[in-house]
């Protein structure tokens, strides 16, 4: 669905998503969203974000395998020595 519309921000920030929008993506009062700020573009996804649960995944996979935040910026630093004319 590919459509535009304009809408206005009432009393404490609150903005009404349109009818067919509600409608065509099941949202309803309750409903949870992702708003993306890029630099004054303002995308709204009727999907949450799976962002932060993937980095707390990631992060505790590497804390079990002994590595540290520091181990990995040695081995970047190194590895980008190797390549660096």
């Amino acid at each position: 669905m590919e459509e535009m519309s304009e809408i206005q921000m009432a009393q404490r920030g609150v903005i009404v998503i349109p009818k067919p929008l509600r409608q065509a993506y099941n949202l309803k009062a309750g409903s949870r969203m992702t708003l993306l700020d890029l630099g004054g573009v303002f995308v709204l996804s009727p999907q949450v974000s799976e962002v932060d649960a993937l980095a707390d995944r990631v992060s505790r996979s590497l804390a079990e395998q002994g590595v540290t935040l520091e181990g990995m910026l040695r081995t970047l630093r190194e590895e980008r020595e190797r390549y660096q004319p």
